[in-house]
Formats: C-alpha cells, sequence, structure tokens
C-alpha cells in the first residue's frame, strides 16, 4: 500500500508545480512582464520585414533589335545594335512604416510601398552592333553608339513594363513576405498596395 502512495504523490506533486508554473507564465503575460509573442509587436515585424531592405524579387533578360538612322541631305548615318539587357523590379520595403502594418492577433495588414524597376542594363558580352554605317560626305559620330545604347537601355525598361514585371514583382513580393510572416506566427495576410 505504501509503495502506490509514493508514485502517485510524485505525480500530484508534478501537477501542481506544472500548474503553477503556467499560471505564474500567464500572470506575467497579462501583467506585461512576458510579451504574448514577438508577432503582436508592430516594430519587430517592420524590422524583420526590413531587413529584406530592397527586395528585388524578379529579373527579366530580353533581347531588342535597336535602328538608329540620322538621314540628312548630304548622307546618313545608321546604326543597328541587337541589345540584349536585364531589367529587375522590386518593392523598396525601407519605405514601411508602422502606420502601413495593421496588426490583430494572428491577422495582419500591410499596405506595401508601390513597386518599381530597380534596375536595367545592358549585358555587354551578348549586346552586338550588328552595322555602322557613314554617310560619303558625313563625320563618323564616336558618341552615336553611346546614345544608341542609352536608348536601347530606355526600350528595355518600357518593354519590360509592358510585359508585365511590375505586377510580376507585388506577386513575387508577397509570396515571399507571406512565408516570413506565417514562420513568425500570423495566420492571416492581408496586402493592399499603398496610395502615395
Amino acid at each position: 500500500m505504501m509503495k502506490v502512495r509514493i508514485p502517485i504523490m510524485a505525480v500530484v506533486t508534478l501537477l501542481v508545480l506544472a500548474g503553477g508554473i503556467l499560471l505564474g507564465i500567464g500572470l506575467a503575460r497579462m501583467t506585461g512582464v512576458i510579451p504574448k509573442s514577438p508577432y503582436l509587436n508592430t516594430s519587430t515585424v517592420i524590422r524583420q520585414v526590413q531587413a529584406l531592405s530592397e527586395l528585388v524579387t524578379i529579373k527579366y533578360v530580353l533581347e531588342k533589335v535597336i535602328v538608329f538612322e540620322d538621314a540628312k541631305w548630304y548622307g546618313e548615318n545608321r546604326v543597328i545594335l541587337i541589345a540584349n539587357g536585364v531589367v529587375k523590379a522590386g518593392i523598396d520595403l525601407n519605405k514601411l512604416t508602422p502606420l502601413d502594418l495593421q496588426i490583430h492577433e494572428r491577422t495582419i495588414h500591410i499596405k506595401l510601398p508601390r513597386e518599381t524597376i530597380t534596375d536595367v542594363y545592358l549585358d555587354e558580352n551578348k549586346t552586338q552592333v550588328l552595322e555602322h554605317t557613314t554617310g560619303l560626305l558625313r563625320m563618323f559620330d564616336k558618341d552615336l553608339q553611346q546614345h544608341i545604347r542609352q536608348r536601347a537601355v530606355e526600350d528595355l525598361r518600357r518593354a519590360a513594363r509592358l510585359d508585365g514585371i511590375l505586377t510580376d514583382a507585388r506577386a513575387r513580393a508577397e509570396v515571399q513576405l507571406r512565408q516570413l510572416l506565417l514562420q513568425s506566427g500570423f495566420t492571416t495576410i492581408v496586402f493592399t498596395p499603398r496610395l502615395d
């Protein structure tokens, strides 16, 4: 009979001890000594999100033929360039402010800054001049190729916009942020564009 009481007393003692610990943690959270969880803190969420900084979410590789003709009565200059370039787009998360976040328990509403094209450049290893002709009475314009390269960069930027790079950038940013916030403990994440 004595042998049975000792294990029962040990179990009762452990249950009372565990109950006391849980009660102590509950009281500490209610009084604010221990925060409920990190995902309820707006500044913590902003720090986590801004750690991603300028979130480059998508990269387009484009190729475009650029023809430039400068015809005068005394001759023409003509350049044909195959421009191979890269266009990157994303969202600058450093622009997020506490006003852009609304947190209620495990739900977060985020107003994301506007997506932008972050970089456009030519891949010089793949970009080539197919033709550069100068009319008989015209002087060779050494700056013409530089001008056409600048025009190519602008044409690539415009082509990427028309192809939907900004829409793709926002969609990818939301996927990546959703994964981060789900890992932080949120169960519902709602994104809306910030109007600015």
